[in-house]
């Protein structure tokens, strides 16, 4: 965050040359933002901003926030999923007290979110907008800030463990089916097959989301 105040402002030259100082969070306004979709936050200790002879605030505070977000897996594990961050203020209507603008733009914001995205995991970073609205409440009107961020599921592991191995059932399932075996042999092999499935679908049971309006086609499947 960074923000000016005009009663703050000071000659170095008077001061010994110091130009910019270190002073705790409660010691002047900030700005006081929320995150609409927060469950849940761990803020740090870095309760400090730094503040310039010109009279300009700036602050970076790091901090693991958890966020509600609505997943469309139909297409599990070949989804694409979008997720908002909205930043607002309800407290200083945007038309008299507080006007908040980013800072950067969505292409470096993007560069600088890929350089802190460094697990090789599950999901990859694919694309972040950003867009700035007011939200009207009680007749008054307060800045917003969304910033909307696209992640791709890596569908490998998925592959992998669950979908090879579920093809293969079902093509030895037909290779006997068709096969010169006696009728024992191939409704024994047929229930291993049935408890070769059972397990694939539990494992597919514990993989998926249950937070979802329609349910992947792999499941139907």
């Amino acid at each position: 965050q960074e923000w000016k105040n005009a009663f703050v402002t000071w000659d170095p030259q008077d001061f010994c040359n110091i130009s910019k100082i270190v002073l705790p969070m409660d010691s002047y306004w900030s700005p006081p933002i929320f995150i609409l979709e927060r469950v849940n936050e761990q803020k740090s200790d870095l309760e400090y901003m730094v503040v310039t002879h010109n009279g300009t605030f700036n602050t970076s505070q790091p901090f693991q926030v958890t966020l509600t977000c609505s997943l469309m897996i139909l297409k599990f594990p070949f989804d694409t999923q979008t997720c908002n961050i909205s930043i607002a203020s309800f407290l200083y209507p945007a038309v008299t007290d507080l006007v908040m603008k980013i800072k950067r733009t969505p292409a470096e914001m993007m560069k600088n979110s890929q350089s802190y995205f460094l697990t090789d995991g599950e999901w990859k970073f694919t694309n972040l907008s950003i867009g700035e609205y007011r939200e009207r409440l009680d007749d008054e009107e307060y800045p917003v800030i969304t910033y909307k961020i696209s992640m791709e599921r890596r569908p490998t592991l998925y592959v992998l463990n669950l979908i090879l191995p579920t093809c293969a059932l079902y093509l030895l399932d037909m290779a006997v089916l068709f096969g010169p075996s006696s009728l024992e042999e191939k409704i024994s092999f047929q229930i291993s097959i049935i408890l070769g499935s059972s397990m694939l679908a539990v494992i597919l049971n514990n993989m998926l989301p249950t937070s979802s309006n329609e349910p992947p086609i792999i499941g139907i499947h």
